[in-house]
């Protein structure tokens, strides 16, 4: 048996024609991978962003209740030791996903049988170099619109007429050829990652040309920032869409090779493909840019997903999925049973019943968020973000035993010596004997400016009801007491059935 599962990291639903996008990408690709598969209508990410969406799917359990970004943990059970250790599954990681390199980002390719990593991402600094006074200045030259990344301006933007040289076609690359070299061969889950259509949206003019819209000049905005969409212009929020959708379709490009390779030697017969993303991304929309800092909103949190398994017919699905569900999906499909091979309980639902047709769903709601903000609960209707109960947004504790972040430590990068003394360890995960670190979010003073605990919920006016159905753009949101008790009783009972810890029950004011 042979799976392959593909994340393209950052794609958004609402530009992809399969999912009926008004201002659709051109994604011949993508289409036709759908054709092949089940669509899946009210698929979500657990939780957000980037490594807390790789958790979820190498674990099977929602990372966001209990810690914010960080590396697979040591008392983790993951998806490639199990199909090693159960069925003797060979597992191999193509990715240019640099965070996996990054501090913050530990244990997640080394799981897997082999890996390659592409590098030149985001701030990779591998093509950057000293100057005469050392690192280079990082700050933005004069007149420079968006976020600044030196060592991805002075390197990689050499490569702008060369699309083969970009990181995400060379992972997709990589890919076809690992999958030529093995189609042959069986038993092997291969995961691929590109890291596009995530920021910067640095793609060759060919792509560009493929869509109307403002011409920038030389001031060309093309890295987002991590801000408000009134800090910029309408013409620059349209050319941020503009080299976003051109993006999207240079990834589509790339993902018909790997998929050109299932095509020649007729492996759609005996391989499960599962294609989807970690999150999505805000360009504008609620007057927000980028992800995380505001509230969940769909743009951000309502994903792509879909699965084209042999012997299934294709079609769509409105059963609600989450990446959590990747997990148990892949493990059925190699015959292994999730809840007794893994040594944790596990959150995720295998959707091997409503592929094969045998149930419409899996669940009767979804819980989703990113660490510290609301939690959100959705029931295939309403969905009810709920927000904390006090302005301190206390208590709230993060557990773990790799004490890191991205790029930052959790201790001297993060605190004062008087901070650290405050942290614990011991058994407090109900589901695990391991010991852990606890530690008061409020001591923990992480730098980043998307998911900095002290600044995350700014944006955040309280708790909010949407009926999806009737206002999927989530602008008009309800008053209704009567709904939000109900909703209240269905978020009270994900979270118990997603291992959450009992102070984010008294942080939320909730009974």
């Amino acid at each position: 048996m042979k799976t392959i599962f593909i994340l393209s990291d950052s794609l958004n639903r609402r530009f992809l024609s399969c999912y009926g996008a008004q201002e659709a990408a051109i994604t011949p690709h993508i289409n036709r991978l759908a054709r092949r598969s089940v669509v899946f209508d009210q698929a979500f990410c657990g939780s957000a962003p980037c490594m807390p969406a790789r958790r979820d799917i190498m674990t099977g359990r929602l990372n966001f209740l209990e810690r914010p970004w960080g590396g697979i943990e040591p008392f983790d059970h993951t998806l490639p030791e199990i199909l090693r250790s159960e069925k003797n599954v060979y597992s191999h990681m193509e990715t240019d996903h640099f965070h996996y390199s990054e501090r913050g980002g530990e244990n997640y390719w080394g799981h897997f049988t082999s890996w390659n990593l592409h590098r030149g991402t985001e701030f990779d600094t591998i093509y950057w170099g000293p100057d005469k006074g050392g690192i280079p200045s990082e700050k933005a030259p004069k007149g420079y619109v968006g976020r600044y990344g030196a060592c991805y301006e002075q390197t990689m933007r050499q490569y702008a007429g060369k699309k083969d040289e970009y990181s995400t076609p060379r992972t997709f690359t990589a890919a076809a050829d690992w999958l030529e070299r093995n189609h042959d061969a069986d038993n092997f889950f291969l995961w691929v990652e590109g890291f596009d259509p995530h920021e910067p949206f640095d793609v060759p003019k060919e792509f560009m040309d493929l869509y109307e819209g403002p011409e920038m000049g030389e001031s060309d905005p093309y890295w987002p920032d991590y801000v408000t969409a009134d800090h910029y212009t309408p013409e620059q929020l349209a050319h941020f869409r503009r080299r976003y959708k051109a993006l999207v379709t240079m990834t589509d490009q790339y993902l018909g090779k790997l998929l050109n390779v299932l095509d020649e030697h007729d492996m759609w017969e005996d391989t499960m493909v599962i294609f989807t993303t970690d999150h999505g991304f805000m360009l504008g929309e609620h007057n927000y840019v980028a992800k995380c800092y505001m509230p969940d909103y769909n743009e951000v949190h309502h994903i792509p997903f879909m699965a084209a398994v042999p012997g299934v017919k294709p079609g769509r699905s409105d059963a609600l999925v989450e990446n959590i569900d990747v997990f148990p999906t892949v493990l059925s499909y190699f015959g292994i049973d999730p809840d007794t091979a893994c040594r944790n309980p596990i959150h995720g639902k295998s959707l091997l019943p409503v592929l094969y047709g045998e149930q419409e769903r899996v669940r009767d709601e979804l819980l989703f968020g990113v660490f510290g903000k609301t939690i959100n609960v959705y029931d295939g209707r309403y969905v009810y973000m709920r927000a904390k109960a006090r302005e301190e947004n206390k208590p709230l504790y993060l557990y773990g035993a790799m004490m890191t972040m991205m790029n930052d430590y959790i201790g001297l990068d993060t605190m004062s010596s008087e901070e650290i003394d405050t942290i614990e360890m011991g058994r407090y995960l109900p589901w695990t004997n391991y010991p852990v670190y606890k530690v008061a979010a409020e001591t923990c003073h992480w730098s980043n400016n998307a998911l900095n605990f002290e600044k995350i919920n700014n944006y955040i006016t309280g708790s909010q009801l949407f009926d999806l159905q009737r206002d999927y753009a989530q602008e008009h949101p309800l008053k209704d007491a009567v709904l939000e008790a109900q909703m209240v009783e269905k978020l009270c009972r994900a979270m118990a059935a997603h291992d959450c810890p009992s102070e984010q029950y008294e942080r939320l004011g909730l009974n």
